[in-house]
This record gives C-alpha cells, sequence and structure tokens, in this order.
C-alpha cells in the first residue's frame, strides 16, 4: 500500500504509510489486484517510487469531507485553460523497430498492446516521433537518396524508402490498427551527402544550390509514407541543428533554417497540397533566440506550426519564452535520454519533473521520451552513434524489461489523454504539479515530491476535496 486516507492523527498514518511503502506494491502493469474494498472509491491513483518498490502501483481514494487544516492545499482552476495536450510518448527509432518487429508474433502483439492500447492498464502512447532516414540509434547511417561519391539525382529518381520497408514501417502499420489516431512527427538527422558543402554524414550544411531539390525531398518522403498508408502530422526541419558531432547529423544556422522554410520547404508542401505541419528548432533549451530569429520573420512564420525543444542544456522555461513572443505558434518537448548509467530515481525525479510536469507548464503540446527500445547491450546504434542511450524497453530476444522512461511517460500518457486541456494548479517547490481536464470531463494531477520527507496535502477541484500524503522521490497521478 502507497497510500492511505489520512485519519485525525497524522502521526499514526504517516507511520503506517511510512511503513508499508518499504513493501513492493505491485508490477509494472497492475494486471492483478487484490480484492480491496478502496477499489470502489471515486479518487484513482497511481504511485511510482524512486527505489523501484512501488512501479505504476494503484490505489483508490474516497474524497475527503472538508480541507485539513494542517497541510497545504493545491488549488486547480479548470475555468484558467491552457494549451491542448496533443500526445505522450517515445522517438521510435530505426533500432527500436528492428528489436521489435523481430520478437515473436504473440509476445509482439501484447507488447504493442500494452504500449498502444487504450484499456486502463494500457500505456495509452498517442504520439510518436521516427527519423526520416537514419537517426544515430539505427545498425547503420543512410538516407532515402544516397549515392556513390560524386553522382547527383537532383530529380529524385532513385529516392526509396526501402530500408523502412524492412522493421519501421511493418511495425507502424501493427501500431495505427491498435490505435489509428496515433499522431506521428518525423525528423531529419541528415541529406543526402551530395547535398551536403562537407561530402559526409556527419556536420556539414546544405549546399545553397540543393534547397529546392532538399525541399522536394520532403515531399516525396510524405507522400511515400501516405502510399504506405501513414500520414504524418509533423515534420521538423533538422535534429539538433547546432550540433554536427553526431553520425548521422548535419547543421543549420537560424539564417539557413529561415531561408529553407520560406522560401522552399513551405512553399513546395503547399504546392503538393500536404497539410503536414512544419517545426523549427528540435534543439536545446539554452538557445531560444535561434527559433525566434526565424519566426521573426513574417513570411517563414506564416508556414512554421511551431518550435521542438530538447532538455540538454538551458532550462525548460526557454518554452514559454517562445511561446510568450509567439503565442500563435505551438511549442512542442521532443526529446530527453535515460543513460545506461543513471540512477532510477534520480531520473524517475528529474524527467517527471522537468519533462513531464515542466514541458506541460511551458505550454509545451508534447512530452517525448528517447528511445523506446534497445538491447541489453545499447544497441542498435551507428558507428558513432549514442552507446549509452538506455530504451523505455529493454528487449533481450522476446523477453522485455520495463525500464524508468516508461514509467515517467506512463505517468501521464495513462490518464492525460489527447485533446486534454491543461488547467491551472498552485505551484508548491516541493510538490510541483501540473493539472488537466479531460475531454470527458475528468480531471488529472500529476505530482511529485521533490523533497526528502513525506509530503502530505489537499487537493481542491471547485468543491470537492483530496488530502493525501505522498512519499519522498514519488511521482505520482491523481485522476478523478
Amino acid at each position: 500500500m502507497c497510500f492511505l486516507h489520512p485519519t485525525k492523527r497524522v502521526s499514526v498514518w504517516l507511520l503506517l504509510a511510512l511503513t508499508l511503502s518499504f513493501a513492493h506494491c505491485g508490477s509494472h502493469s497492475n494486471t492483478t489486484e487484490d480484492p480491496d474494498p478502496f477499489l470502489e472509491q471515486p479518487v484513482q491513483f497511481w504511485v511510482t517510487s524512486p527505489d523501484g518498490g512501488n512501479l505504476l502501483y494503484r490505489r483508490t481514494l474516497p474524497f475527503a469531507a472538508a480541507k485539513d487544516d494542517r497541510f497545504s492545499t493545491i488549488e486547480i482552476d479548470t475555468a484558467q485553460v491552457f494549451q491542448s495536450v496533443e500526445g505522450f510518448g517515445y522517438t521510435l527509432t530505426g533500432g527500436s523497430a528492428y528489436l521489435i518487429r523481430r520478437m515473436n508474433s504473440n509476445n509482439r502483439a501484447a507488447l504493442l498492446e500494452e504500449l498502444f492500447g487504450k484499456t486502463d492498464k494500457a500505456l495509452g502512447i498517442s504520439y510518436l516521433r521516427i527519423s526520416i532516414g537514419a537517426s544515430d540509434l539505427d545498425g547503420e547511417v543512410f538516407s532515402y537518396g544516397d549515392l556513390p561519391a560524386g553522382q547527383t539525382d537532383v530529380d529524385l529518381k532513385r529516392f526509396s524508402l526501402s530500408r523502412d520497408t524492412m522493421y519501421l514501417l511493418p511495425l507502424l502499420k501493427e501500431i495505427l490498427r491498435i490505435r489509428p489516431e496515433l499522431k506521428i512527427m518525423g525528423t531529419p538527422w541528415r541529406a543526402p551527402v551530395w547535398i551536403k558543402n562537407n561530402g559526409s554524414t556527419k556536420g556539414g550544411n546544405l549546399l545553397p544550390q540543393y534547397y529546392e531539390v532538399y525541399a522536394r525531398y520532403f515531399v516525396r518522403y510524405l507522400q511515400a509514407m501516405q502510399q504506405q498508408g501513414i500520414r504524418l502530422d509533423a515534420i521538423t526541419v533538422q535534429n539538433e541543428p547546432q550540433h554536427g558531432g553526431n553520425n548521422p547529423s548535419m547543421i543549420m544556422s537560424a539564417a539557413e533554417q529561415t531561408n529553407f522554410v520560406k522560401n522552399y520547404l513551405g512553399p513546395a508542401l503547399k504546392a503538393a497540397g500536404l497539410t503536414t505541419q512544419i517545426i523549427i528548432w528540435d534543439h536545446n533549451c539554452d538557445n531560444p533566440g535561434f527559433p525566434l530569429a526565424v519566426l521573426s520573420d513574417p513570411l517563414a512564420k506564416s508556414f512554421i506550426h511551431g518550435t521542438a525543444f530538447h532538455l540538454y542544456a538551458g532550462d525548460i522555461g526557454a518554452l514559454s519564452t517562445v511561446h510568450e513572443a509567439h503565442p500563435d505558434r505551438d511549442v512542442y518537448f521532443t526529446e530527453q535520454w535515460t543513460g545506461a548509467n543513471a540512477d532510477f530515481g534520480g531520473d524517475l525525479r528529474w524527467h517527471i519533473k522537468n519533462v513531464i510536469i515542466g514541458s506541460m507548464r511551458n505550454h509545451s503540446r508534447t512530452a517525448l521520451e528517447w528511445n523506446l527500445a534497445s538491447d541489453p547491450n545499447y544497441q542498435p546504434h551507428t558507428p558513432g552513434g549514442c552507446d549509452q542511450c538506455k530504451g523505455a524497453l529493454t528487449i533481450d530476444g522476446s523477453s522485455v524489461k520495463r525500464n524508468v522512461s516508461y514509467y515517467i511517460i506512463a505517468h501521464a500518457s495513462r490518464c492525460v489523454v489527447p485533446g486534454s486541456l491543461r488547467v491551472e494548479s498552485g505551484q508548491y517547490t516541493q510538490l510541483p504539479n501540473v493539472a488537466f481536464l479531460r475531454p470527458d470531463g475528468k480531471k488529472v494531477l500529476i505530482v511529485l515530491n521533490d523533497s526528502a520527507q513525506a509530503q502530505s496535502f489537499n487537493i481542491r477541484a471547485g468543491n470537492r476535496w483530496i488530502t493525501t500524503t505522498v512519499l519522498a522521490g514519488n511521482a505520482a497521478t491523481l485522476m478523478w
């Protein structure tokens, strides 16, 4: 048991809660639960503890008759509405697709239902990011237009999705049968080498004479995906355009991105009748000046739907900086990794605070972790690609281990369905939180105890009260 409804003698309550917190409270999916009269109570919540003893452990509570004056109160005001949520999920890298597709069919079907299904025991992943060509978590580097050295293909006659037809496209089709409304964002790590100025898969810039060709490359990609029955909701112009050390990668300045979007990519998508949204930046929070520079150009802005961010540097408040300067354009959080040697509790706390609560409180429409799956040796990856990126899942043949980012996303994706509205909630240093109003009228609060001690608190939503306690370092999701 992770929480109990508090009695008037809080010292007894805390003693019991702290004692019981050391017991293992449930498995990753809670597919079986002991009979319990509390399960008929109206407030549901899930908790994950920093030691991994509780993993999405589910309990329920009654509403309290009144607030407990000894505790602080998180006020939820559904009249103050912010952004609509598009979804929570991961990057489905080529390596992730390879590992999942190689599972036996029964195990794979069960895993996909667990990840993308709509039951109350499924994760409910509603948004995926995929790479346009290879990312560094593919087994090899490729684009859809690579050629032998010295050759060009300005008419894109040799454009081909053939590498994606082996694993990524078949897996996406399986996923879309489970969740047809899934949103997908595509991101290139680089252009074909022959249109770059350094002739390398790493770094380099687009050659200006090939801007028009590269815009058509995006059009061909989106059309080819549609022919496969897969529509992309959005594309970003370039993954991490200020980081040229990855393999693959490509550099793009703010001026180059502005020119490419307003004079080539935007017009090309429009002429082709494609409604896929264009998202800029897709890099760290330490340089909001880049997207602000691009958005300051009125013609470029007319083609841009929003700005994407990572948080390997900077502060999550950068999303609000860009939102406040351009409130008519959206912001997205699209990538954050968990590392091979990181601590479960440390990652749980940091990611819930920043990626989930932080991004949502700073107007993001998505919160995506990187990456969905890796093997026990953190493979596949390209030569020079990330060799310490831990997937949400570790897949070894047909066996699956669920890692910390599985639970990080689950604390949002299980309850905060697409179309939910972020609403105002009172903020406390020790209890960072974010609240949502779902389309069905239910309320959701995600809260982290970011202190070293158990925290008891009230929640007020309208004329209803909830009083509970969250233990140190625990992440909790409440829904009523």
